[in-house]
């Protein structure tokens, strides 16, 4: 019987894992969360979409089919998801979180949500971030700080103490290159291209031959040359230097991609596949990025999160249709997210809470393109200088009032495509504006005040 995959509060079976556009631990720009996506914008500035039930859009707008802004943070160079929060790495190398604190995963210190990006304690020096129900940092002197939810050792500290709600040391790592978090487990490469994990291990997503779970990293037998690594809800995979894919643990789904449903504790070799730069895991389902730009899919696919036009599971990869030219990718708890060479951003699966990003609710087989992404983001609110707007009445009719405007400040309409509608000059603390030319739709508004901006996305009747 399948498993059911259906939203129920804290999505207990839905992890979500962060792209790499390519074997660079410090390159990404896309990720998906349980029911939401994240994607980097060219100026570092966040966009998101999908369940914001916990804040973790850092956004007002609540759930949302269409991007919008995370507020009060720039300057990003790395965004990752995990269940319900999404973490983010600035240029001054620190890390900051936002949304679901239950089990310490803001890493803060607390067990407080928020719906504001919030500092990561104790923490510098960061070049790498991970993100699952627990979250890793790589930093430069090549460490690794875990936090966040600890039942089977995740953590990888030696304690199995239910979480930690501030970084703690991974035991016994050294040199280490690249990090990855699975569902409960976690991963690491070595400089000497050894690949390292600890947490849970019931189907053997640790890869050491046995089915026991570990509190102190161990190591995957039978890889010594790898280059990029993934972890899914009980499995795990990795790319070699010879541009194979190896994957090991649960395949109940066809997650290892070996053309069985066998599990498997010890890496077994990914079907077919060759010239592979980039992977990425999701619960029970996997993407593979070519060196040619196509992307690769295998696993569960009830919700189309294979995106090759059908709902049916596949155990050896199949293509995603009608991708190309694609840099970056990341796998959700049910859907899937690339992002093409052009900037744009190309979504399919399960969008129960509008996680594809396309003004729908509907799932999806194929993909489909994210629609007004990256809109009028010219400059940002410094995370402690923000700009606060209201915009009365909406829904909008006709006339319509922005309150907290400045002086000579600027408000942009924009729709959905980018195409800019309206602009006009603000005047003190409100700024009434006309829409009767507006045709019924949404758009977004952007307030401009010197460097600084606000953004909300207004209905039209």
């Amino acid at each position: 019987m399948k498993k059911c995959l259906l939203y129920c509060g804290l999505i207990l079976l839905s992890p979500t894992l962060l792209c790499q556009l390519s074997t660079n631990a410090n390159a990404q720009k896309v990720a998906c969360g349980g029911q939401h996506s994240v994607f980097l914008c060219s100026d570092s500035i966040a966009n998101g979409w999908g369940s914001n039930t916990y804040g973790q859009l850092a956004n007002s707008s609540g759930t949302t089919n269409v991007p919008v802004t995370a507020t009060l943070i720039n300057r990003i160079t790395n965004i990752g998801a995990g269940i319900n929060h999404t973490i983010a790495l600035r240029d001054d190398s620190t890390i900051w979180a936002w949304g679901i604190n239950l089990t310490g995963e803001l890493g803060n210190g607390t067990t407080t949500g928020s719906n504001t990006p919030t500092q990561v304690v104790g923490l510098t020096s960061v070049v790498s971030i991970s993100s699952m129900f627990h979250s890793l940092a790589l930093l430069s002197d090549s460490s690794v700080y875990s936090w966040g939810n600890n039942q089977f050792g995740e953590l990888g500290n030696g304690t199995t103490n239910g979480f930690s709600s501030v970084p703690v040391l991974v035991s016994n790592l050294s040199g280490m290159t690249h990090i990855q978090a699975g569902y409960y487990h976690s991963l690491a490469i070595r400089s000497d291209s050894t690949i390292w994990t600890w947490g849970y291990n019931g189907a053997g997503e640790l890869g050491n031959g046995l089915n026991m779970n570990s509190d102190i990293p161990v190591q995957v037998v039978g890889i010594s040359n790898a280059v990029a690594i993934a972890g899914g809800n009980s499995f795990s995979c990795a790319i070699r230097a010879d541009s194979t894919v190896w994957s090991w643990g649960n395949n109940f789904e066809g997650e290892l991609g070996n053309g069985l449903n066998i599990n498997s504790n010890v890496p077994v070799q990914v079907s077919g596949l060759t010239g592979i730069i980039a992977i990425n895991a999701g619960v029970y389902h996997t993407l593979a990025l070519k060196r040619d730009g196509t992307v690769w899919t295998w696993g569960f696919n009830l919700y189309g999160q294979l995106g090759n036009g059908n709902n049916t599971d596949s155990n050896i990869p199949v293509q995603v249709s009608g991708l190309t030219d694609i840099v970056g990718i990341a796998a959700g708890y049910a859907h899937s997210l690339a992002m093409k060479n052009d900037g744009t951003a190309w979504t399919w699966g399960y969008n129960s809470t509008g996680q594809l990003g396309n003004g729908s609710f509907a799932d999806s087989n194929i993909p489909v393109q994210v629609n007004s992404l990256c809109l009028g983001v010219i400059g940002v609110n410094e995370i402690n200088s923000p700009l606060t707007i209201s915009v009365f009445p909406n829904p909008i009719e006709k006339d319509f009032i922005v309150k907290g405007t400045k002086a000579k400040g600027e408000i942009v309409l924009v729709d959905l495509m980018g195409k800019e509608i309206k602009k006009q000059i603000t005047l003190d603390e409100e700024t009434k504006i006309n829409s009767e030319q507006l045709l019924p739709g949404i758009y977004m508004l952007i307030y401009k005040m010197e460097n600084k901006i606000a953004t909300q996305k207004l209905v039209k009747y």
